[in-house]
């Protein structure tokens, strides 16, 4: 697998978590995508997402800021006070990847992800979420709370069989 440099605009040094301004409000991760890869999908490599290089800016956004909390620990409401926390639910690592690509303001349940943005799949980006659980789907790979070690945040090729009860949203464009 060729990785190449990503955007003159990444950081080398990680993704931050956020953080809050002087006037309270909080932001989005900084990105640090530094590579990319051929083709049109992203690629796991050593539980970290690497996006292709023909990605829109928003999905190389997208994923920097999931591979921020991947395998941070499942905490229960975890991501909705804040961006920035401990630990993450499901909904709360959705939120903070979409908001770490500049499509998300606030912290969102998973019932309301199931009505945000446009419905049905998305080319780049697709969220699904019900009553109970939210995961999303960015350039082909699947970023959800329940199949890795502690059930906390974390990436897939894996995609769940789904039996009509999520609701598959998408941003505008994406």
């Amino acid at each position: 697998m060729a990785l190449v440099p990503a955007s003159a605009q990444a950081l080398s040094g990680g993704t931050s978590p956020g953080g809050t301004t002087p006037t309270g409000t909080t932001t989005a991760p900084v990105p640090a995508t530094t590579q990319t890869v051929a083709g049109a999908k992203a690629k796991l490599v050593d539980g970290i997402a690497v996006p292709p290089a023909s990605a829109p800016q928003e999905v190389k956004d997208a994923i920097a800021a999931a591979n921020a909390i991947s395998d941070m620990p499942y905490v229960y409401g975890g991501g909705h006070q804040s961006f920035k926390d401990t630990g993450y639910d499901c909904s709360g690592a959705v939120s903070f990847a979409l908001h770490g690509g500049h499509l998300l303001r606030a912290p969102l349940d998973s019932s309301a992800l199931s009505s945000w943005g446009e419905p049905g799949k998305g080319t780049w980006i697709s969220v699904y979420g019900n009553p109970g659980h939210a995961y999303v789907v960015i350039a082909g790979l699947r970023f959800d709370t329940s199949m890795t070690p502690g059930n906390g945040p974390g990436w897939s090729r894996t995609m769940r069989t789904e039996g009509g009860t999520y609701r598959v949203r998408h941003p505008e464009g994406l």
